[in-house]
């Protein structure tokens, strides 16, 4: 054997003891406050996730976030990158104006969150009102080149919406967004959309739900912070990347809110405000928006108008709720992913004349919506 191949053998096996090594002592760590988000778990592999791919990319998404020295590993890696012209770093596509994930492995909504919502509707009496949200890569997919190219949000949203029977009011979000993509709708360094892309929504959806909405000009917007580097800067680390504004909208037509109670997964209750000023200076700045999640979160108004509104959302909500306050004498925004129980055991949605889903399309693809009729 040739004195290279034994060094190149050599090096090989020795990178993969480290990264071995590597991965054990750094799974310790299960959330990022600097990344603004829990670290990938461990997943449970299972025959239909090998099948899908799901097992796959979560055991990547596992691996990539637990080894050591990670940080210092991905922006040494993205820094290289840029310089040889490679805009391709883990799972994240750099281009000038933003970072976009780009995930060439099979996407799809599943089957049993539609289920879910069918159910829901077949035993709610009031209106039910379903918009899917896409993230930056569903808007801003054109930008990427055809071989990071994999089934479309768009393909996605519409098979999904499909799968919805009866009188569920389908709303289409996507859109309305990519009509607008010339303008700040999305964060540069995170899949989600900015306050403006919420409010831009949020015009169709109120108007659906039997509202006028609230013209753009009645708003003072405060620019709470300029440093927020959101989810797809965590995974490039690509210094380059300019940092997003985070924004609250406030208009003064005498409506406050008299409570904000959130409701904790351990059934803890305490009261918090609409905004968490100090969370918007911090690591954690995106928490800005109706503070620490919950699983339940209720607003009182002086409204006066006894209009009740059920919202079951996720992380693209939180933004979306201040608009909501100016219509509605009672909300409860209800988040499943942090719901430890059914949705029974924290309210009775028949208690709500309306119910509206807003979730982002990356949650339809768990099974996010499971205990909703429990």
């Amino acid at each position: 054997m040739k004195l290279s191949n034994k060094i190149t053998g050599c090096v090989l096996i020795l990178f993969i003891c480290f990264f071995s090594l590597a991965t054990f002592f750094g799974k310790k760590k299960d959330y990022s406050d600097k990344e603004n988000r829990p670290l990938a778990d461990f997943p449970e592999i299972t025959g239909q996730g090998l099948m899908y791919g799901d097992s796959g990319r979560e055991l990547n998404a596992y691996m990539a976030d637990h080894f050591a020295f990670r940080d210092s590993w991905i922006a040494l890696g993205a820094g290289i990158g840029a310089n040889v012209g490679e805009a391709f770093i883990n799972g994240v596509y750099v281009t000038p104006e933003r970072l976009i994930a780009a995930d060439t492995s099979y996407r799809h909504c599943l089957p049993e969150n539609a289920a879910a919502v069918n159910s829901f509707s077949e035993n709610y009496d009031g209106a039910v009102y379903f918009a899917a949200i896409p993230t930056s890569a569903g808007i801003y997919s054109d930008l990427l080149p055809p071989y990071l190219a994999a089934s479309t949000e768009k393909q996605m949203l519409d098979g999904f919406y499909g799968t919805l029977l009866g009188d569920i009011r389908k709303i289409d979000a996507y859109n309305i967004l990519k009509m607008l993509s010339e303008n700040y709708i999305y964060y540069r360094t995170d899949r989600k959309w900015t306050s403006y892309g919420a409010y831009c929504v949020y015009r169709t959806v109120i108007q659906k739900l039997g509202f006028m909405p609230v013209s753009y000009d009645k708003y003072t917007i405060r620019h709470v912070t300029d440093g927020f580097r959101g989810d797809l800067y965590s995974r490039a680390q690509h210094m380059e990347s300019k940092a997003d504004i985070l924004d609250i909208y406030e208009y003064d037509d005498g409506t406050e809110i008299v409570r904000c109670r959130a409701y904790s997964s351990d059934g803890f209750v305490y009261d918090k405000e609409l905004y968490d000023l100090a969370a918007g200076e911090t690591d954690s700045s995106y928490k800005l928006y109706l503070g620490e999640p919950a699983a339940v979160v209720t607003l009182t108004t002086t409204v006066n108008n006894d209009r009740r509104l059920l919202v079951i959302g996720d992380e693209f909500t939180s933004c979306f709720i201040p608009f909501l306050t100016k219509h509605y004498s009672e909300i409860a925004f209800v988040s499943p992913k942090y719901m430890s129980k059914g949705l029974a055991e924290y309210l009775d949605p028949g208690d709500y004349e309306q119910t509206l889903f807003l979730l982002g399309i990356d949650s339809l693809e768990t099974d996010v919506l499971g205990k909703i009729n429990d």
